[in-house]
């Protein structure tokens, strides 16, 4: 794995009409920077793929080695570009994709979900929306993602195919995607949403299941890395001031050699992230990946400028330095002496136009959900999956989630057959009433297993139709305790 795929999966990671339709600029809400921003369509014709659909409009090129013949649109929708592939062998079934975050950039952009061959040689149509607006606006994601479900098949009949609405729309999506597929199976968005959709089933994947509680993570790993290095109370907004002596007091080399005080730091984040487990080291040491949590640090608070307010508080968190959840004397003085941050009360309340901002991953649904998380992830960590089983089980909703951990050190980092099994799973269930199996993400005796991840991670199987996926198992494996 190089810098140049994990800059791309982090980036994978997580218009006008948009601000009218959907809520973000109007006088019942204040103003905030991402109402200003200006975004731009794909463009279907310069796309390496491009080629003219039966209707002679811009699509893309059929998926090579399958026999399977589809039809493939590409369009605009509210601001936002399209792509739908729908086999001519249709079971009646859609399968919405959400995608991960793509930056700050301008330029929209549609990726093609990663199980594209399993579900048009099985017969299921998707579709995948670029959403209308870049940032870490989920809001946009889910009401984009909405209505092109919404407007399926009337898209369809004005691309020459007459279709009826599907028999069952299930939700799919990757990190930031994760949170959008989340988020759009709650009580709370279906009721505020502009573009209102009732999804029968949902696989959310490296998701940011805890929605803001992942930006308190990132502030507690900073203050804990500050502290550790002797610069507790400098300004965590400035960070980048004191960046490159805080590494340098912490590792010897980032991040794989850490200094006395760099394993006190690899102690806490563990317990940040999920606690002990297996593939931890691993995670930790991928420096390529902990670069981009590191570029996280110095934040405001706003999501940049998704929130007026900042959002960050690390109160609730207790730094531990072992596995053993009594405070010992030196894990209270090293709490007594990291900041605390406490965000607004209000910085993601409800809104009176539509979403919060950033929409929230309460654990009210009540259909199924299959969840997959790896467990060596530093940038959206393993324990968004704790966070989200207990907001599930508080909400009485624990029946309706499985959730399923992989054996492997980065973001996203699945093969496809993980994905088409979880994929399988969740239909089972939703069409047949077959609850599938999946891990205990809370028990720490369990997790902490040599042997945890190992019933649901299939290292070979699959072919990857998403060069943006990566699989870094051949580097991890000859270091892990072999699964039976």
């Amino acid at each position: 794995m190089n810098n140049t795929t994990l800059r791309a999966v982090a980036l994978a990671l997580g218009s006008a009409f948009w601000l009218a339709g959907c809520g973000g600029g109007n006088d019942t809400e204040e103003a905030r920077a991402q109402d200003t921003r200006s975004f731009t369509a794909p463009n279907f014709v310069t796309a390496p793929d491009y080629e003219t659909d039966t209707s002679g409009g811009a699509s893309f090129k059929a998926l090579a080695g399958t026999t399977v013949q589809t039809d493939r649109w590409t369009g605009v929708l509210n601001g936002a570009g399209y792509r739908i592939e729908v086999p001519r062998n249709w079971n009646g079934r859609l399968v919405m994709y959400a995608h991960g975050y793509v930056g700050t950039v301008p330029q929209l952009a549609i990726t093609t979900p990663s199980i594209r061959r399993y579900l048009i040689e099985n017969g299921y149509a998707w579709a995948a929306s670029s959403y209308s607006k870049n940032y870490y606006d989920v809001r946009a994601g889910v009401e984009d993602t909405n209505a092109l479900a919404l407007n399926f098949a009337s898209i369809a009949s004005s691309k020459g195919r007459t279709l009826s609405m599907p028999s069952k729309t299930y939700i799919i999506g990757h990190s930031m995607g994760g949170h959008i597929t989340g988020a759009a199976i709650e009580d709370e968005t279906f009721n505020t949403a502009k573009n209102k959709m009732r999804y029968d089933g949902a696989v959310p994947m490296c998701g940011v299941m805890g929605d803001t509680e992942l930006f308190d993570y990132f502030a507690g790993y900073q203050l804990a890395a500050q502290t550790l290095a002797g610069q507790p109370n400098y300004p965590t907004a400035q960070f980048a001031d004191i960046a490159a002596s805080v590494r340098s007091a912490l590792f010897t080399t980032f991040s794989t050699a850490p200094t006395a005080q760099g394993a006190k730091l690899a102690a806490i984040v563990k317990n940040l992230t999920g606690g002990e487990r297996p593939v931890f080291a691993q995670g930790f040491g991928n420096t390529a990946l902990q670069s981009v949590v590191w570029g996280t640090f110095g934040s405001d608070g706003t999501v940049n400028g998704i929130l007026t307010k900042s959002t960050l508080d690390t109160n609730r968190f207790t730094y531990q330095l072992d596995s053993d959840p009594a405070v010992s004397a030196e894990e209270a003085a090293l709490n007594a002496s990291i900041p605390k941050l406490t965000g607004a009360a209000d910085a993601n309340r409800l809104r009176s136009d539509g979403l919060r901002w950033i929409p929230k991953v309460n654990g009210q649904f009540h259909i199924p959900v299959v969840s997959l998380h790896t467990l060596g992830d530093m940038y959206v960590p393993f324990s968004m999956e704790q966070i989200y089983r207990r907001r599930a089980e508080a909400a009485g909703n624990g029946g309706w989630l499985v959730q399923r951990a992989i054996r492997a050190p980065s973001h996203c980092d699945f093969t496809v057959q993980e994905q088409v099994d979880a994929f399988t799973a969740m239909v089972a269930w939703a069409e047949s009433g077959v609850k599938p199996a999946g891990d205990d993400v809370l028990t720490a005796a369990t997790v902490a297993s040599p042997t945890y991840g190992c019933t649901f991670t299939k290292n070979t199987g699959g072919t990857d139709d998403n060069p943006t996926t990566i699989n870094t198992r051949n580097v991890i494996a000859p270091q892990l305790t072999p699964c039976p």
